[in-house]
């Protein structure tokens, strides 16, 4: 599902809350599969997505604890989380690497504005798909989980993405701060942990 047409105005955040992605979302209906067991343990928790700051923490959409009086529990959560976020910011890395036009303003009006963006995931996707090697090179950031140094991809060293800004007056209910809170403690636990964490968050 690809959400485009908002208003450059608008926060990100923002533009999340209106989407229809997001309205699913919230009623329950993307077809996320059920909660299930997390590896090696009794613990069951809902299929999450990952957000960063930006996001509002909801259920099945969990975002890293406020940097502010961290605890080392909570710096693991954010590390893990970041980790996985890589993924999204790798694919949006490469789409917009490749397709440069995204990289900036599209002077044109909505309608093919929308078109353009469209095509682009389109032709993202298929060149995926196809495993199109030329496609992905020097396109995944790759962490040296001894040392915890990132090897950045190159899409990072060409330009630089716009960050997120925050959507302000979140409404966060106290069950996604259990399910947030549950993968913390997994993520601190001898099933959940990995033995680099610990490195990674000096």
């Amino acid at each position: 599902m690809v959400d485009v047409g908002a208003n450059g105005r608008i926060s990100d955040g923002g533009v999340f809350s209106n989407t229809e992605f997001c309205k699913r979302l919230v009623k329950n209906e993307l077809c996320i599969p059920q909660p299930d067991n997390l590896p090696n343990s009794e613990i069951k928790l809902p299929y999450v997505l990952v957000g960063d700051d930006a996001f509002p923490l909801m259920n099945n959409l969990m975002k890293p604890f406020s940097r502010r009086n961290l605890t080392k529990e909570q710096a693991i959560f954010n590390y893990r989380l970041s980790r996985a976020r890589r993924i999204v910011e790798n694919a949006f890395g490469i789409l917009s690497s490749r397709f440069q036009i995204l990289l900036k303003e599209i002077n044109l009006c909505p309608e093919k504005a929308t078109l353009i963006v469209l095509t682009c995931t389109h032709l993202h996707n298929y060149l995926r798909m196809k495993k199109v090697e030329s496609y992905y090179q020097g396109g995944f950031d790759v962490e040296n989980t001894m040392t915890g140094e990132m090897v950045n991809a190159d899409w990072k060293s060409d330009r630089l993405l716009l960050p997120l800004q925050q959507l302000s007056g979140r409404n966060t209910t106290v069950s996604a701060k259990e399910i947030r809170l549950n993968f913390s403690q997994y993520f601190n636990s001898e099933q959940g942990a990995v033995p680099w964490q610990n490195d990674s968050i000096k």
